[in-house]
């Protein structure tokens, strides 16, 4: 294991002594041999693939483990001194502070104040000073002048932003964000480390992030970062030491995409070019390599476009008459192609899909399917040609076992049990879900579920697949995983659609999209041209890649075909 990051103080304030943690549900302990102290004020991330016990861990630290999850503990765990024993679920929760990955789930009042002052309500604090406090707090996460509105009204920055005042209100020590960035598009993302980033500097709090994400989290500094795998910490050092070293990519994480490029051009990664952050990244002696590999490289290949298959025409739609949600959206989509539809959070992206779907109807314009009308087709008759997964795992799911929920589609549809064991092994197998196939889906975790709706429309073989976050919550090798399955799909004439908020998806797996932004479309492009565009960007909460920030730092000569030339360079590594 990589050496331990510089401490700040002698007493750890999250201790962990050969710490091991068994369900009593399970055969084998999910957390093995834990060794590791988290001092007052530092900033640390958590890293691992699906299932290694970040989760887990997390619940040891802010108490649902023994006190709500139970199973066999061996070792020592001390938050601020004492074990758990010495102090129960609600004296832990006085010193840790958890925001998690669905803040819908962590909603308890009727509106943002309410919900922010829901723990002094019971401790009895009186409404002078209760009312001091909140709004105090509120003003802290930038929600002060929101404290009347209903959290239906929020979007998913600003849910999150009342979920951490809803703990800071009873001035934790530690704040635990579980997956802060998952259900959040880029910029809002990039604003929630800033204002996390800021909280740790204002206020001195101990922060422990869990995040797939970690090129989005390292915007800005962490102290260490942990890895853990198979239920045991296998590194724990600096940004800059380990994206030296292959731990991330042997794991299945994915390490930043300048990272990647710096390695593909032979750069020889090593903590004193400081490649931990691209602000810090020693530049000047990378430039040389970067110019080698850019100059290399092939032009990028025109590939054939298919027909037609779905044309969407000056398409309106409102929930009411005070808010219109899509206006005049305009756009193709061709056979077998794979496009992303992308943009800020609330800007209408998941309506689009509902209408194209029929599951609501447009107000004015038409949508075509290899130019017919489906106006009048029912929702059934649309289903069979376009599937789609929904963003919330939890909506689409009916059945309690995992097996059924996916083979229900092709029950309905009176396929015959042979064939339908078969194509459900397969799909959960490609979900990574097969050796969870009798499970209960109530076993599952949210990113889970999501894999078994993914796996559920799967099995449907349709001509066109919408996905909505596809991959919000998973791990990069599970990521690749349903990424490589839907690309082989689209290989034999399947044509994609996904909603996502990930630009790394965007860029490796739709050379086509589709940029939504206030209701309008603002961009119809490839993907590498709407993340090279500071402009759209700027529109649509998107965040400029890494890559093109590397090529303009390196002055190469065309940033943009920079980008271009490493997807084209990833993809002709993955065939």
């Amino acid at each position: 294991m990589d050496g331990p990051g510089e401490t700040m103080q002698k007493t750890p304030i999250i201790s962990f002594h050969n710490f091991s943690f068994q369900y009593f549900s399970q055969k084998e302990p999910t957390l093995l041999d834990i060794d590791f102290d988290i001092y007052p004020g530092e900033k640390i991330l958590i890293v691992g693939p699906s299932g290694s016990g970040k989760s887990t861990l997390a619940h040891c630290i802010n108490g649902l483990i023994p006190y709500a999850y139970k199973g066999t503990i061996t070792g020592t765990l001390t938050v601020d001194g004492k074990t758990p024993e010495e102090s129960s679920l609600f004296e832990r929760s006085r010193k840790v502070g958890t925001v998690l990955q669905d803040s819908d789930s962590q909603f308890v009042g009727l509106t943002v104040g309410e919900d922010i002052a829901f723990s002094l309500e019971n401790d009895r604090v009186a409404q002078p000073q209760m009312k001091e406090t909140v709004q105090r707090v509120a003003n802290m996460v930038d929600m002060g002048t929101l404290l009347s509105s209903s959290p239906f009204e929020l979007s998913g920055g600003q849910k999150q932003r009342t979920a951490l005042a809803g703990v800071m209100v009873d001035d934790v020590d530690v704040l635990l964000f579980d997956e802060p960035l998952a259900n959040l598009d880029p910029l809002t993302g990039k604003t929630a480390i800033d204002l996390i980033d800021r909280i740790h500097r204002d206020y001195q709090k101990t922060i422990v992030i869990i995040e797939h994400r970690m090129e989005d989290v390292l915007y800005r500094h962490v102290d260490r970062v942990l890895v853990i795998s198979d239920g045991r910490i296998v590194s724990d050092t600096s940004p800059d030491q380990l994206v030296c070293s292959d731990i991330l990519r042997r794991l299945g994480n994915r390490e930043p995409l300048y990272v990647t490029a710096l390695k593909y051009a032979g750069v020889e990664l090593t903590p004193d070019l400081h490649p931990g952050y691209l602000d810090t990244l020693d530049i000047d002696r990378v430039k040389e390599p970067l110019l080698r590999w850019y100059a290399a490289q092939p032009p990028h290949p025109e590939k054939p476009q298919g027909q037609v298959i779905l044309s969407v025409r000056d398409l309106c739609f409102q929930y009411t008459k005070k808010r219109k949600i899509l206006q005049n959206i305009s756009f193709n989509i061709r056979r077998g192609e794979m496009v992303s539809i992308v943009g800020t959070n609330g800007a209408g992206k998941s309506t689009l899909a509902k209408v194209i779907c029929g599951f609501v109807h447009e107000d004015a314009g038409e949508i075509l399917y290899e130019g017919q009308s489906i106006r009048d087709w029912t929702i059934k008759e649309r289903s069979l040609k376009i599937g789609y997964v929904m963003q919330n795992p939890n909506q689409m799911i009916s059945k309690p076992m995992i097996f059924d929920e996916v083979a229900l589609g092709l029950r309905i549809r009176g396929v015959a049990e042979g064939e339908i064991r078969e194509r459900v092994e397969q799909a959960l197998k490609i979900c990574g879900l097969y050796p969870m196939r009798n499970w209960p889906v109530a076993a599952l975790s949210f990113g889970q579920k999501k894999r078994v709706t993914i796996a559920s429309m799967l099995v449907m073989d349709p001509q066109i697949l919408i996905l909505d976050e596809p991959t919000a919550g998973q791990d990069y090798r599970h990521y690749t995983d349903i990424m490589e399955f839907l690309r082989g799909l689209n290989q034999q004439g399947i044509t994609i659609l996904m909603i996502t908020h990930d630009m790394h998806l965007m860029l490796e797996y739709t050379p086509h999209a589709i940029v939504i932004a206030g209701g309008r479309k603002i961009g119809d492009d490839s993907a590498v041209a709407i993340l090279t565009d500071e402009s759209m960007a700027e529109q649509a909460n998107l965040k400029l890649t890494s890559l093109y920030e590397l090529a303009q730092r390196a002055e190469l000569p065309d940033p943009q075909n920079f980008v271009q030339q490493f997807i084209d360079y990833e993809e002709a590594c993955r065939s």
